[in-house]
C-alpha cells in the first residue's frame, strides 16, 4: 500500500515493492513493465519508470531494448537471446494475417494502442514492426487515420 502523505518519494515505495517481489525470483525472470507499473499502482510513467531505474542501478535488474526488463544483470543473463527480435516477430504475425486474409487489402490494421496490449510489448517496438511492415510493402500508413493493407499487387513477393 503506497503512503501518499508519508516523507518517502512514491517511487522509491513501488521501488521498494518490487524490490521484494523479485528477491525471490530467477536470474533472467521477466519484471512487469513500466506500463504495467503504472497501471497497478495508478501512477504516472514517469514514476514507473523512476522505479525502475532505482532498481536497474542497483544492478537487481537490466533491461534488453525491445525485449523487456529481467531479474539480474545483464552479465549474467541467462535466457536464450531471440533469433528474432521481438519487432520482428510481431512483423511477421500481421504479414501472415494479411496473407491469410484476416486483414483485407486497403483496409485498416489493429492501431499501435491495440497492437502494444496484443502483444504486451513497449510502444517503440510496435512502431518498429509497423515501420517494417511499411517497408516491407506489407502496409501503409495514412496521416490522422492510421494504418492499412497494402494492394495485393504491393505486397512481397515469396
Amino acid at each position: 500500500m503506497l503512503d501518499y502523505d508519508g516523507d518517502t518519494h512514491i517511487y522509491l515505495q513501488i521501488a521498494e515493492i518490487l524490490r521484494q517481489r523479485v528477491s525471490g525470483l530467477a536470474s533472467g525472470h521477466p519484471v512487469p513493465s513500466e506500463a504495467d507499473i503504472q497501471q497497478e499502482f495508478g501512477v504516472a510513467r514517469t514514476t514507473a519508470r523512476r522505479a525502475v531505474h532505482v532498481l536497474r542501478e542497483e544492478g537487481l535488474i537490466y533491461t534488453v531494448q525491445g525485449e523487456g526488463t529481467f531479474v539480474g544483470g545483464p552479465d549474467e543473463a541467462p535466457r536464450k537471446q531471440r533469433k528474432v527480435p521481438l519487432y520482428q516477430q510481431i512483423a511477421t504475425d500481421v504479414a501472415e494475417q494479411i496473407k491469410a486474409g484476416r486483414f483485407l487489402p486497403r483496409r485498416p490494421i489493429p492501431g499501435e494502442s491495440a497492437l502494444v496490449e496484443q502483444y504486451d510489448v513497449a510502444r517503440e517496438t510496435v512502431r518498429r514492426a509497423m515501420a517494417l511492415l511499411r517497408e516491407q510493402g506489407w502496409i501503409y500508413t495514412v496521416a490522422q487515420r492510421g494504418s492499412y493493407v497494402s494492394p495485393k499487387e504491393s505486397w512481397p513477393q515469396g
